[in-house]
């Protein structure tokens, strides 16, 4: 059996003054060579890895905190303690660690935890011992100035802490507190006030057991009423006892657990209400206080979780039909309070915790919780269920997988957590703000599990999507039947930007699932209705929404979204902005930015050949007519796919040649004449005269006399720019329920410049070199002519204008080379 006398808990303290648990153990000490003396050693419980290696230092200050707690600093900033299971196993190491520094056992620390100055030392060596004056009433100020003039030395700090221990000093005082209190001595009050709190900032644990005994701590209290900066005293006492009530929801059988409780609460008031805040150079002389809390909450925590008597009556009574209201919202509170206690503890025991909840049916009583008529048992169940959530979500998904096996989806936990969502009273929706932040902490992949055996992700999402997903999406659908939403008000907006807020991210996050939703429930075409809202920031989530669609460059979504003709409410919304400089001015133009950037080829056409005629009259920015660019780009490809094959065979690097046979060739394409490039002919050495010449040169000759023209008309359309700054587009549409086919039959392939059809087409062969004016783009920044133009996108035009340079520069025969092979 293993021997729980050496069983511990290894804390170290961390930069929050908090107790970091870094493991169990069981301790032993014994003569390490490597580190030459006798060191602590505590082996893991669970591996036998080491967790603790320390050597035991005769320098080194150990305290003895509450029988079974051992405390030490081994750095300036780094302190440890061991937590033992037994008091005896405590007593044991605490012997060695005595026996090697040559102390006596029976005291709490063993060396002063601050170097005195040696002057100090000589004059402190004279006076073995701090004595106290009498504990009378009468020389009250007498000791109230000893206290107050030990502070600054650790030493005597000491002295003065051994004293008040071995005297029963502090009994006395409060025995004269008493006293105080029946003859109104305010001035022997306002001295005991000082008196105990400068017991708290001697910072031990010997003193704090005393104090904050049963018999003690009221009184203690109670001088800590009498505070002399104050023109009235306090009334703690009165609110610990007639206002504060100790309520046993469940009767609590073990009488040690009932007096932590109360002590702990106790103490936690005076930490917080009691005692005033301490300076800078007072904090760290009530770090034992903090640490006492801690270890109190975290016995607390353990005695709970053990009884299970305790536990089992808990469940059983909040999911039971026939407990009362009043009563069910008692034993909520009580499991919210002690989930909140949990907190406390580190995460292996965390863990353990929750496991045991888990265990006891936590998840079905909040499914019954929530579905209760009481507002504030359900907002207390919401709280619960966070930090389940919070700390473990594969629990919760395992639980709601399961329970959907037998149950209706109505009454699905997750579907009731989302029907608390829509139905949040609240004006702000502060419960709704906290509701949806634990669904996406739910539907999140990033902390699902993978398995051998399955993926937490496909099961769970596969679930979501047919289980949960047309709840979430009930209040967007039946508020966007029409063309505008059917309710706009503020609350209504706010609810709906957080779903859609929810389902951006399923966009980014969950693939194929939330596309097949979308597509299949035309959910875009529901969700852009949102654009004409009232409240601007709704309709921005709208437009986000459909952002992050496009940005997966999905032409799954990009069939859906021009087979529906859903860049028309955004085209609207734009137009009817009008020339306000706003975010959602620049949101839409950075959407389209982005598709043109990108160069998506089947949203750009659908753009251009549908919406062209609303959007070509906007030159504040070079957006538009950078898309009517691109999409003439694109035509003008498909009217010469030898071209086109030829570009992409001149960007493949896998045909790179000898660079001194590229150097000759280029010699031999400048010392040829334009007049015979024209002509046909290319200086193509013998070996690669296998193709016709007029096939490869024709294509060429076109597209070089082509880009010629379009800077000439470049050109001129700079000299003709208005230089006056932003102009608001002139041209609006009416979009009504025949625009669709009014706006195509506008720009349809017979009007447009450019298309195939049209007399002054550049793929047309009758004129091989003609432009329209509109498909040129304006340069976004030139100094030529001593001109300057607005600031738009000039890297994204040069890098045109470089792939173009270079083709153009390129020995033909290389071309032509490249082309025969």
């Amino acid at each position: 059996m293993t021997d729980t006398r050496r069983r511990v808990k290894v804390y170290t303290l961390n930069e929050d003054r908090q107790w970091d648990d870094r493991g169990t153990g069981h301790v032993s000490s014994c003569y390490v060579e490597r580190l030459k003396g006798m060191s602590l050693l505590v082996r893991a419980e669970s591996d036998g890895s080491l967790l603790l290696e320390s050597k035991i230092n005769p320098n080194t200050a150990y305290q003895k905190q509450q029988d079974t707690l051992i405390v030490w600093s081994e750095a300036e900033n780094y302190d440890l303690a061991l937590s033992f299971q037994e008091k005896a196993g405590c007593d044991e190491i605490w012997e060695k660690i005595c026996q090697v520094q040559g102390k006596d056992p029976s005291v709490d620390i063993t060396q002063d935890l601050v170097d005195e100055s040696e002057e100090e030392r000589f004059d402190d060596m004279s006076s073995p011992g701090l004595e106290l004056p009498s504990c009378e009433l009468s020389r009250l100020e007498e000791i109230a100035e000893l206290v107050a003039s030990s502070l600054p030395s650790p030493l005597r700090r000491e002295k003065l802490a051994l004293a008040l221990e071995n005297e029963g000093y502090i009994k006395k005082l409060l025995e004269i507190f008493h006293v105080c209190e029946d003859l109104e001595n305010i001035e022997g009050l306002h001295h005991l006030y000082e008196i105990i709190k400068g017991i708290f900032l001697l910072n031990r644990t010997a003193l704090f057991e005393v104090m904050f005994s049963e018999e003690c701590i009221m009184d203690v209290i109670g001088c800590l009423e009498y505070d002399p900066s104050l023109s009235q005293s306090r009334k703690h006492r009165e609110f610990l006892t007639k206002t504060a009530k100790f309520k046993e929801v469940i009767p609590i059988s073990d009488p040690e657990l009932k007096q932590k409780i109360h002590q702990t609460y106790r103490v936690q008031y005076i930490q917080d209400m009691v005692l005033p805040t301490p300076s800078v150079f007072e904090e760290n002389m009530l770090s034992t206080l903090h640490s006492f809390i801690f270890f109190n909450k975290v016995e607390i925590v353990g005695m709970l979780q053990e009884d299970e008597k305790f536990l089992t009556d808990l469940f059983a009574q909040l999911t039971d039909e026939a407990t009362d209201e009043e009563k069910r919202q008692e034993l909520v509170n009580f499991l919210k309070e002690f989930c909140a206690f949990s907190q406390t503890l580190q995460p292996q025991n965390r863990d353990a915790f929750f496991k045991t909840l888990s265990n006891m049916g936590i998840l079905p009583a909040l499914e019954v919780i929530l579905g209760m008529d009481d507002a504030q048992v359900r907002s207390a169940a919401t709280d619960i269920f966070s930090y389940l959530v919070e700390y473990n979500p594969s629990m919760v998904r395992e639980f709601v997988m399961q329970e959907a096996q037998q149950n209706d989806d109505d009454i699905l936990l997750i579907n009731l957590i989302i029907e608390h969502m829509i139905c949040d009273t609240d004006p702000e929706l502060g419960g709704a703000v906290l509701l949806m932040g634990l669904l996406r902490t739910l539907v999140d992949p990033e902390n699902m599990l993978a398995t051998a055996n399955k993926t937490e992700k496909t099961e769970f999402l596969g679930f979501f999507y047919k289980h949960c997903m047309h709840v979430l999406t009930a209040p967007l659908l039946a508020n966007t039947t029409e063309d505008k939403p059917s309710k706009d008000d503020f609350q209504t907006a706010q609810l709906l930007a957080l779903i859609l807020e929810l389902l951006t991210f399923c966009v980014e996050h969950h693939t194929y699932h939330i596309k097949n939703y979308i597509i299949n429930k035309d959910i875009l075409r529901r969700v852009l209705v949102l654009m004409a809202s009232k409240h601007a920031f709704l309709a921005l989530c709208a437009l986000r929404f459909k952002r992050k669609i496009i940005g997966l460059k999905d032409e799954f979504y990009n069939r859906y979204i021009m087979k529906s003709f859903l860049f028309e409410p955004v085209v609207k919304a734009f137009l009817n902005n009008g020339s306000r400089y706003n975010l959602m001015n620049s949101a839409i133009i950075e959407m389209f930015e982005f598709i043109r950037v990108e160069d998506i080829k089947s949203l750009t056409a659908h753009v251009i050949e549908n919406y062209w005629k609303a959007l070509e009259d906007v030159d504040y920015v070079q957006t538009f007519k950078g898309l009517k660019l691109r999409f003439e780009q694109q035509r003008e490809r498909q009217d010469n796919p030898k071209l086109d094959s030829m570009r992409s065979i001149l960007r493949n690097h896998r045909y790179r040649r000898d660079a001194r046979t590229l150097e000759d060739e280029e010699e031999m394409w400048f010392n040829t004449d334009e007049d015979d490039m024209e002509d046909g002919e290319a200086v193509v050495p013998p070996s690669d005269k296998t193709k016709n010449d007029e096939d490869i040169m024709d294509p060429i000759s076109k597209f070089m006399e082509r880009k010629k023209l379009k800077e000439s008309e470049e050109k001129e359309v700079l000299l003709k720019t208005n230089l006056s700054g932003r102009q608001s587009p002139s041209f609006k549409l009416s979009f009504s329920s025949g625009t669709k086919s009014n706006v195509t039959s506008q720009s349809s392939a017979s009007n447009l410049p450019g298309s195939p059809g049209s007399p002054g087409s550049p793929g047309s062969p009758g004129s091989p070199g003609s432009v329209s004016k509109s498909t040129s783009q304006m340069a976004a920044i030139t100094t030529k002519g001593g001109l300057v133009g607005l600031v738009d996108y000039p890297d994204d035009d040069e890098e045109d204008d470089e792939d173009e340079d270079k083709e153009e520069t390129l020995p033909l025969s290389k071309k032509a080379k490249l082309e025969s092979s």
